[in-house]
């Protein structure tokens, strides 16, 4: 047995089509819409992961170049540690060398006193240092002719000369 025909099933298979074509045009534009997202989504994604990109390489070239400086900081400091060392050495080694020639009779003690009166007067007070040599004194002035000052004025008059214990031989 068959339904009897409603006079409004043409309306209402009318309203179905237009409500699924409508559905089906809605649901067009929400994936169109969805992709254009997605797609936007991902070019924003990759300008993102390139900025990111860059930044980081940016700041592992700035690392990389601090680091760099921090080295040669370190290795200038340890170089200038070492020849501070080597210039102690030295400077003992030259003391206790000017010592030695003293005490082998180099330069006889009673040159340093004729050294001292000749250059503040024969008034000038000399008194012995051990280690050798003399130190003098006279109103207003001071002479120092010890070993050890002997020695280091020695390495001073050295001057920029002193350089060339750094260089490489």
């Amino acid at each position: 047995m068959t339904a009897p025909a409603d006079a409004l099933d043409p309306v209402r298979a009318e309203l179905l089509r237009a409500a699924r074509a409508e559905a089906e045009a809605v649901l067009g534009r929400a994936r169109a819409d969805a992709d254009e997202t997605v797609r936007l989504a991902r070019g924003t994604a990759e300008k993102v992961l390139a900025q990111a990109r860059d930044l980081g390489a940016a700041d592992g070239r700035a690392a990389a170049t601090r680091e760099r400086v921090r080295a040669a900081a370190d290795a200038w400091a340890r170089e200038l540690a070492a020849r501070a060392e080597v210039f102690a050495d030295l400077r003992v080694k030259t003391r206790c060398g000017v010592r030695q020639a003293l005490v082998d009779g180099a330069l006889p003690s009673a040159r340093f006193a004729e050294t001292a009166r000749a250059l503040l007067g024969a008034d000038a007070r000399i008194t012995a240092v051990q280690g050798g040599g003399v130190t003098a004194e006279a109103p207003g002035r001071r002479l120092d002719l010890s070993a050890d000052t002997l020695a280091d004025r020695a390495l001073a008059r050295m001057g920029v000369r002193i350089e060339s214990l750094w260089e490489r031989p």
